[in-house]
């Protein structure tokens, strides 16, 4: 039986040494996820900076720099940022060959040390940690 997915609760028999490398597997797998969120960010900027050319293309046009215009137009916009790849083609580089192999790692590890139950060395922690019985610091929803 699947756990549901608010049972944070450490399974029969999981160890302290289980807990901890499944829940540093998945810390590890939220530190890829901002990596990730970034890599995003970047591609994004890429594009932004990509379609700002149009109006300094325009400007240059306007004041008669065509020679540079057309340097920028043909030698700049539109260029790879990695041989023969645009923002994208990386991302889906990096989803492809690490993020989802690493997901699945992750996934395995929870599924063989807490019965794929998510977060049970926080949630251990939060028990530790917060004031039993006081308003703002119950153990469940």
């Amino acid at each position: 039986m699947q756990p549901q997915p608010e049972d944070h609760r450490r399974p029969d028999g999981a160890s302290d040494e289980a807990v901890e490398a499944a829940g540093r597997m998945t810390e590890a797998l939220e530190t890829l996820e901002r990596a990730r969120g970034h890599l995003y960010s970047f591609h994004q900027l890429i594009g932004e900076t990509d379609f700002a050319l149009d109006k300094v293309l325009e400007l240059l046009r306007e004041c008669g720099e065509t020679e540079l215009e057309e340097h920028i137009r043909t030698d700049l916009l539109g260029r790879n940022v990695a041989p023969g790849r645009w923002t994208f083609q990386l991302i889906e580089e990096f989803e492809d060959c690490y993020w989802e192999v690493f997901r699945d790692h992750e996934r395995a590890v929870r599924e063989a040390l807490t019965g794929g139950r998510r977060h049970v060395y926080e949630s251990e922690l939060k028990e530790q940690r917060r004031t039993h019985g006081r308003p703002g610091h119950e153990s469940r929803p």
